[in-house]
């Protein structure tokens, strides 16, 4: 089975949408010594997953750039696109992304059920919540700087229920950067956790910046 590794930046306070310190993040991500880190991840990759709000900000910016491996990598995977309003999901003049509908579970499982490398989620952080919370990740890396950006969208900000995590590998990187990854912690264990928080197993089934 194919693995699914969802990346994301993230501010001190938990922001994922960071509008107001985004020119601090991409000065500080700019470091080569980041983007080393990056870059490695992203070439595991033959297929990228996103969200309907992400898709739609990024096909009018990415189709047409030349902005370093992340452009040609964007515009060279087969692409996903998940949401239940989108009929179709235009890439630049010549390509299209394939629009996933119906139940999440079912169509992320078909995919990583599928031949082919790592799939990778890349910003898109309202999906990126919804497949951890359905056991559909099986890394979760954030970049996390040194930043505090005092308002914008939270990851995890919809609740549910509790959700351990193991971490994988930590490392600090340039002017303060922290790049954690974490897995799911076992379903054993998970189990226990749903059960004591009343939750039960319901559910579980069920400018720019390159945003990893």
């Amino acid at each position: 089975m194919r693995n699914l590794v969802a990346h994301l930046i993230t501010t001190l306070d938990g922001v994922v949408k960071f509008d107001a310190v985004v020119d601090t993040i991409a000065k500080l991500r700019d470091r080569q010594n980041v983007l080393a880190d990056f870059f490695p991840r992203l070439a595991e990759e033959d297929a990228m997953l996103l969200g309907r709000v992400t898709y739609q900000e990024w096909v009018e910016y990415w189709p047409t750039s030349r902005d370093g491996p992340f452009a040609s990598h964007i515009n060279s995977v087969t692409k996903y696109v998940f949401s239940k309003s989108l009929e179709s999901a235009r890439w630049g003049t010549d390509g299209n992304a394939t629009v996933l509908k119906g139940d999440l579970t079912d169509a992320v499982l078909s995919l990583k059920d599928g031949p082919g490398k790592t799939i990778g989620v890349h910003g898109s952080p309202s999906l990126v919540e919804s497949l951890v919370r359905a056991n559909l990740v099986d890394l979760l890396r954030l970049e996390v700087y040194p930043v505090i950006a005092g308002s914008g969208a939270r990851l995890f900000e919809r609740g549910g229920t509790p959700k351990r995590m193991a971490l994988v590998d930590s490392k600090t990187i340039g002017e303060g950067v922290v790049i954690v990854t974490y897995r799911p912690w076992n379903h054993e264990r998970q189990h226990s956790l749903d059960r004591a928080s009343g939750g039960g197993s319901r559910g579980r089934r069920s400018r720019r910046i390159v945003v990893p």
